[in-house]
């Protein structure tokens, strides 16, 4: 029986939210310490090129993004933590399933279809593609690679990202077709349980509506954005609904149930949203307090950031490189004596 391996990939582009902690960062990190399972979590450095980001901007959200998760606690000697760009035989596996990869696929690709459908909707140039590069087209494909290079048998993501597993399995069931049975085809792992938060504005928490709360904030800063969350004009004493509210959303994703619980009796009792944002700050501030230390120690070190990454790197090539060559091998890409 083939072991599960897990795999998730964090793409370096922007500082990690209070968002991305719970519906992302938190499981993981807690899955990196299961001695049952077999983890790989990496930095997708080469797919925050897609995105055209400022070069500085990519290093330093992979420094940010790196001292978060290993201030948060990710064990990085029972899982496998690494750069993608450290790793070569990942590119050269794109190129490998690029060949096998109908375009017809990539047309029906979610994000492809997004930027033309924008294009369409501006109305002031006829190109459907004006704007589009190659990195964007074929996103999917850097992806599949990302998870058939280790053999990936799980890779939790959330809706919007269970199209690009889909692919790869489509990719590597044609791979297998031709080659034989080389490629281990992935699983969707979709987190039905995993909080999405909203932001300061009430939209979904996201570095493009520029309306997050950065995990690491320093303390004052933390305030600050917490009393700038939305809310309506209940004055004290009136009852909150929970239904509609952000304060609360936030809290219940931090909180255990039974605090969960008291909160919910204050809404009924009319609790002022005030009392609720300065609530949500203490708790919040609390719980990521220690973490912060951490945080700010290496991001004054990334050299240590540096070191981890390395060593995981070393890790993953150990599986990367006889993987490589057996894929080679089958495509007839092989030594002559």
């Amino acid at each position: 029986m083939t072991d599960e391996i897990y795999l998730t990939g964090i793409t370096t582009t922007g500082t990690p939210h209070i968002g991305n902690y719970v519906g992302a960062i938190r499981p993981s990190v807690a899955a990196s310490k299961d001695a049952l399972k077999k983890n790989f979590y990496f930095l997708a450095d080469f797919h925050a090129l897609a995105k055209n980001e400022d070069p500085d901007k990519i290093s330093q959200s992979t420094l940010e993004i790196a001292a978060a998760w290993l201030a948060l606690g990710m064990d990085t000697d029972n899982s496998v933590f690494y750069r993608q760009s450290d790793i070569p035989e990942i590119p050269e596996l794109t190129w490998i399933l690029t060949s096998m990869t109908a375009k017809g696929l990539m047309n029906r690709a979610h994000s492809y279809k997004a930027a033309v459908q924008a294009n369409l909707d501006s109305g002031g140039d006829k190109d459907p593609d004006k704007g589009i590069t190659m990195a964007l087209y074929s996103y999917p494909i850097l992806m599949a690679a990302d998870i058939l290079m280790f053999r990936a048998t799980k890779v939790p993501v959330g809706r919007d990202q269970k199209q690009h597993v889909e692919m790869a399995r489509d990719i590597a069931q044609r791979f297998n077709h031709h080659f034989g049975d080389v490629l281990v085809l992935p699983e969707p792992v979709i987190g039905d349980d995993t909080a999405v938060l909203a932001g300061l504005d009430g939209r979904k928490m996201s570095k493009s509506y520029n309306n997050t709360i950065a995990l690491f904030a320093p303390e004052k800063k933390l305030r600050k954005l917490i009393m700038k969350i939305k809310t309506n004009s209940l004055e004290p004493g009136e009852p909150k609904d929970i239904a509609d509210s952000t304060l609360y959303d936030i809290f219940k994703a931090f909180a255990t149930p039974e605090e969960t619980t008291a909160i919910e009796k204050q809404y009924e009792d009319g609790i002022a949203w005030g009392a609720m944002k300065q609530v949500l700050f203490e708790y919040i501030n609390d719980h990521i307090g220690p973490a912060r230390e951490e945080y700010e120690r290496l991001i004054a070190n990334p050299a240590d950031v540096e070191a981890e990454l390395l060593k995981g790197a070393t890790r993953a090539r150990e599986v990367a490189v006889p993987y490589i060559e057996q894929i080679r091998h089958a495509i007839g890409i092989r030594k002559l004596g």
